[in-house]
């Protein structure tokens, strides 16, 4: 009965996460395949599955591509200042945009590095590392960190700023912070270890 316990534990622990991600992704597949189906049937005159699934993938990566070129920036520029004009669109489109676009490793203003906050009373403080900065308080020029700490999974947090050299930049990846927290913590490795470059990641003076 033990043995067959623990499997059953072990078994669960398994499936249910498989589970729910294999489920996620049929759902996922079903809402963009129905959005598209309907009008592949009236064109081709038959059902193909999958088929709007595949239209839409082609079509982020026209839009990837169209991005990455000078022309097609400005172009897209241009239409995303046309639509944030309309006030409905700007209140729902710019925190979703600036929320996503945050784990983009190519975004200037995004997640840049995962570090800890050394703090006496508090202990250490996990968080991402979006900016550094050299700032004058009347001591002379500081190099100064600011620091997102969730602390609702990854919505809400407090904005840190802090010496830098308070921070203690470990050898975890921002997909991996993101893990940490999305986890409640248990996704922390068993050994930190310090990164092995703590270069400066966009200085600009205030």
């Amino acid at each position: 009965m033990q043995w067959l316990r623990r499997n059953f534990i072990a078994g669960f622990f398994v499936t249910v996460p498989l589970f729910i991600s294999v489920a996620a992704l049929i759902w996922i597949f079903n809402v963009v395949d129905g959005f598209t189906t309907p009008m592949y049937d009236r064109l081709l005159g038959r059902r193909i599955p999958g088929l709007g699934t595949v239209s839409t993938a082609v079509a982020i990566v026209f839009v990837g591509a169209l991005a990455r070129n000078v022309i097609g920036k400005r172009f897209l520029q241009r239409l995303e200042g046309y639509l944030l004009r309309v006030p409905v669109f700007r209140v729902i489109y710019a925190p979703v945009k600036q929320l996503v676009v945050a784990f983009s490793p190519d975004n200037e203003y995004g997640f840049k590095r995962v570090v800890l906050i050394e703090d006496a009373k508090r202990g250490a403080s996990l968080g991402f590392l979006t900016r550094e900065f050299t700032a004058d308080r009347g001591r002379g020029s500081e190099s100064l960190a600011a620091v997102y700490v969730p602390t609702n999974h990854l919505y809400l947090g407090d904005i840190v700023i802090c010496e830098r050299e308070r921070l203690m930049f470990p050898d975890i990846t921002v997909e991996e912070g993101i893990r940490i927290f999305l986890t409640g913590g248990m996704a922390i490795p068993a050994h930190i270890k310090r990164a092995h470059a703590d270069e400066h990641v966009g200085d600009f003076r205030v």
